[in-house]
């Protein structure tokens, strides 16, 4: 069986074509892709060519982690969950093109394990569940930010869960004017801030050095680096000097993913205006580059539907 994906040929080389699935076992779950985000950090790394190698990863690949959709066959295990409307946190079920994160495709077959119902009333929202996820396990892993940097989708969601989870509201560094939008928080410049005292400071822009955040903290306090990174380097006196520590976010579990939608459910929580574009899927060619060139592109999401 086939399925249309898209996949990176090689970096900035993308195609959107029909792919060879690997036989459905009777533990795994076939899904009918709905939506599939596109993340601006991890997937930009892919596309640019400057991921950092590590097992599994190489040409051509399907790229994608933040797919959503319905169960619609499922091997003799789980024939009870087809029907289920589901989030799929990428998938590695391809015959030719590696599957190291595998989401953005028409049709997938995934382990029964590894997918999570979620309310089919989030619609292309579930594609958030991801990035949620990672934000929760930022809060959730240590004491609650004081200062986050970048409002993305991930500083926006960073903060939110930090209230969510009734934290102090935190505040968010933005340099661009037209992202500084929050309600229950401050989002202000970076140079209009006087303070060099803060705890606990959360990257989730990629793009700020740490001597910056460094320069921040109070003794003892704590940098979280909730993004992806090809390589970080820092100048050591004055990190010594305030006895910084450095806390790396790893990769979200399916107990985040719980509590995101135990904070959805209970209305603490909401995915409102984190989504900025829409594209049906056969413009992916199109669609990928202004994910990650475009600045008025907070979030860009395919809808496979018409497929």
């Amino acid at each position: 069986m086939d399925a249309l994906a898209v996949i990176l040929e090689a970096p900035e080389r993308l195609a959107l074509r029909p792919l060879a699935l690997v036989p459905m076992g009777p533990s795994d779950l076939m899904v009918e892709i709905a939506y599939s985000g596109i993340s601006s950090g991890t997937e930009k790394l892919l596309w640019s060519g400057r991921m950092p190698a590590f097992p599994g990863f190489g040409y051509p690949l399907v790229p994608g982690y933040e797919s959503v959709g319905r169960v619609v066959d499922g091997g003799v295990e789980v024939r009870g969950r087809i029907g289920e409307w589901v989030f799929v946190p990428g998938a590695s079920c391809f015959t030719d093109a590696r599957g190291l994160f595998g989401g953005s495709a028409r049709r997938l077959i995934v382990p029964s394990a590894r997918v999570a119902p979620v309310p089919e009333s989030l619609g292309h929202h579930g594609t958030l569940l991801a990035l949620a996820a990672t934000a929760h396990h930022v809060v959730a892993g240590g004491a609650a930010p004081e200062l986050v940097i970048g409002h993305g989708v991930l500083g926006m969601l960073i903060a939110r869960i930090a209230l969510a989870l009734a934290a102090d509201p935190p505040t968010v560094w933005e340099i661009r004017a037209d992202r500084r939008d929050a309600y229950d928080y401050d989002v202000i410049a970076p140079d209009t801030d006087p303070r060099s005292d803060y705890a606990v400071i959360c990257d989730a822009s990629g793009g700020v050095t740490l001597d910056a955040l460094v320069a921040r903290l109070r003794r003892g306090g704590e940098i979280v680096l909730a993004g992806f990174y090809d390589r970080l380097d820092f100048a050591f006196a004055p990190a010594f000097q305030r006895e910084a520590r450095l806390r790396i976010a790893a990769e979200f579990t399916p107990a985040d993913i719980a509590a995101v939608l135990e904070l959805l459910g209970a209305g603490l929580l909401s995915f409102d205006g984190c989504i900025s574009h829409i594209r049906p899927a056969d413009r992916a060619a199109e669609a990928y580059p202004m994910a990650f060139t475009d600045p008025e592109c907070r979030k860009m999401v395919l809808d496979w539907s018409a497929l």
